[in-house]
């Protein structure tokens, strides 16, 4: 079992800054992508950061040059910092995690996909 927790959110004004942290925690062998997406009511789920196992970055164009996704692998948990803030950065954020674990005593693994509960993060004007 699994477990990816979201903490940071909150209400910021405009040009503001939040980060937010994802830990994932359970059994965790491993851990490849960890990317972070954002929702707002009636709209689908938009891909805001990604972040390979090796740690190569992707931005969404809507937050380039003011959102920075790193991890911290020896903790399982990737970081989201949100600087320059804007009211349609409104939204709540969500981790995932594509995470490895161990399914059997001679070691094989499989790959999973892990979704956390998702955290507010409110801009104001």
């Amino acid at each position: 079992q699994v477990r990816l927790v979201e903490t940071g959110g909150g209400l910021v004004q405009a040009g503001g800054s939040l980060r937010l942290s994802c830990a994932a925690s359970g059994s965790v062998s491993s851990i490849n992508t960890m990317n972070w997406y954002r929702q707002t009511p009636g709209k689908e789920r938009e891909l805001v950061a990604t972040s390979s196992t090796f740690g190569s970055t992707q931005y969404a164009d809507s937050v380039k040059g003011r959102f920075t996704i790193s991890r911290d692998n020896a903790k399982n948990t990737v970081y989201l910092q949100m600087n320059s803030l804007k009211p349609e950065d409104t939204a709540v954020y969500y981790c995932y995690a594509e995470v490895v674990v161990i399914v059997n005593v001679e070691g094989a693994s499989r790959k999973i996909d892990c979704w956390g509960q998702g955290t507010q993060v409110t801009v104001s004007a």
